[in-house]
């Protein structure tokens, strides 16, 4: 391989990696339109990888347009210490994704989520009473639990709803409390809970209170950001695999240039 085709590699690697980089935005911005802002917490840092990964790929470009050594090391440390970042927060998003899990209740198509069930990432996280009261303004903002009464007209519709973890978390009591519901918006509260969990007594019908302040609540919203952190590791699995092909390439190519010119 001469060193003229070395460097027509490099290029090429580089043109499709800012393609690549392009991609990791544009998943960035379907998390972001396809979310509330509420559930937000990893569309900036993917879009920020996205635009990271976009200039180590203009580095890499200019400096097999320009034949520039320099710039052709400054590529490939960055793409090296892009690849470490990718696996690092890959593996740690797998291990803090690998607990918790949602529950079966009879009669019920939907599951319901229990707080202790999650890593203690997560519990730290919204335990922390200010993380909390941001995620709760938000959530009461949003149409989560305001919009069930609209999408279920009867009992019996609301009954065979697949909730998602949010709304069975912060939009009613757990099950276990055995208010009866009259609506999907609307529980009888007159009974007295027949469970001592906390989150029974805390449940109101109110829009602004509903079950935010419970511990279920906070489960759901644990389970909606595992599901969301185990699909970007994921998506970080395939970018690892791809971007350490072009690394090896690179790496391959520039060792055949340099090789040349010390020859030549």
């Amino acid at each position: 391989m001469g060193m003229g085709t070395s460097i027509f590699i490099i290029r090429w690697i580089n043109f499709l990696t800012m393609l690549l980089a392009v991609l990791v935005i544009i998943f960035g911005i379907w998390m972001g339109t396809n979310h509330d802002g509420c559930r937000k917490s990893l569309t900036l840092p993917v879009m920020g990888l996205g635009g990271f990964i976009f200039v180590v790929s203009i580095v890499g470009f200019l400096g097999a347009l320009k034949n520039n050594s320099i710039l052709l090391w400054i590529y490939l440390i960055m793409l090296c210490i892009t690849l470490v970042a990718i696996l690092v927060f890959t593996v740690l998003a797998f291990i803090v994704t690998n607990n918790g899990s949602g529950h079966s209740v009879a009669g019920l198509r939907y599951k319901e989520y229990q707080l202790q069930d999650y890593s203690t990432w997560f519990l730290k996280q919204l335990n922390n009473t200010d993380n909390w009261m941001h995620l709760r303004s938000c959530l009461v903002k949003s149409e989560d639990c305001n919009n069930l009464s609209k999408r279920y007209k009867t009992l019996k519709q609301y009954k065979l709803a697949k909730l998602t973890p949010i709304e069975a978390g912060c939009c009613r009591p757990p099950s276990e409390c055995g208010y009866p519901a009259v609506n999907a918006s609307y529980y009888d509260l007159s009974f007295h809970p027949v469970d001592s969990n906390h989150d029974c007594k805390l449940y109101k019908n109110s829009k602004a209170v509903k079950c935010y302040d419970c511990d279920s609540c906070k489960a759901g919203v644990a389970q909606y950001m595992k599901t969301e952190w185990r699909l970007v590791a994921i998506f970080n699995v395939v970018l690892f695999v791809v971007l350490l092909i072009i690394y090896l390439v690179g790496c391959c190519a520039r060792r055949k240039a340099a090789t040349n010119r010390s020859k030549g």
